[in-house]
């Protein structure tokens, strides 16, 4: 019978400690590795970069910070350029319509006077109004009274308005003791050769939708008198220059 050999015994060490170790210091080389390639890129931009090259990089962001500041400021003035030359051609044209107007009214008034002027009695020649910026309801008027009938006399007398519109979806008619409270009640006086035009305001009551005048204006026996009616829409402007409205 064959004999056979008993099978080799097994030994069974633990490893762990030295696996960490080996771990361990695989990542100390590795961090000392890191730490000697920092040293040696600082030391070669140090080497590479000139002396002052600091001091030349904060003169840039000097330079840049105030190339910045400039362009605000002319920002800032062309901004305030464009307003202003917004506010010129506003001017402009303002003064252009009055200019505008002036000269019809000279125009008109001239052909009054002329020698060979188509002579006329006493009439009411236009009316214009214009709307107040802080009230609504208030509206400033310019009357122009005409005669060249009779060339050197005074037509005098007193000239008053009413306004006629709806509220609470009713006609109604508000006159003139109404419409202009500190005014006397018979009207706004006149005294002219050939023109005059007349000034004031007219404030409507709340709730009311005007939608014409009528101007009525007493010269006595010498020149008798006068009415015109105007409608609303066309006497009314949003400028201060002179606007002749139309019959009805």
């Amino acid at each position: 019978m064959a004999h056979v050999p008993p099978p080799p015994a097994l030994v069974i060490r633990p490893h762990e400690q030295r696996s960490r170790w080996r771990e361990w210091t695989t990542l100390g080389l590795f961090w000392f590795a890191s730490i000697l390639v920092a040293v040696a890129l600082t030391w070669a931009l140090r080497e590479n970069v000139p002396a002052d090259g600091v001091a030349q990089l904060r003169h840039a962001l000097d330079q840049n910070a105030t190339l910045q500041q400039r362009v605000a400021v002319l920002e800032r003035a062309q901004q305030v350029g464009n307003a202003a030359n917004a506010d010129l051609q506003r001017q402009i044209g303002e003064r252009q319509a009055e200019i505008a107007g002036l000269r019809a009214d000279l125009a008109f008034y001239s052909s009054l006077t002329r020698a060979d002027a188509k002579r006329e009695g006493f009439s009411v020649q236009a009316l214009s109004l214009v709307a107040a910026r802080d009230n609504p309801r208030l509206f400033n008027f310019s009357l122009t009274l005409t005669q060249n009938l009779k060339p050197g006399q005074i037509a005098s007398g007193q000239v008053r308005l009413s306004v006629s519109g709806t509220r609470a979806d009713k006609l109604v008619t508000i006159d003139w003791a109404d419409l202009a409270a500190n005014a006397d009640a018979k009207g706004m006086g006149f005294s002219f050769k050939y023109f005059q035009q007349i000034k004031g305001t007219l404030l409507l009551p709340e709730g009311f939708a005007p939608n014409g005048v009528r101007v009525e204006a007493d010269a006595g026996s010498e020149f008798g008198k006068s009415s015109r009616d105007f409608a609303w829409g066309e006497i009314l402007t949003t400028s201060g220059g002179t606007h002749a409205g139309e019959s009805k």
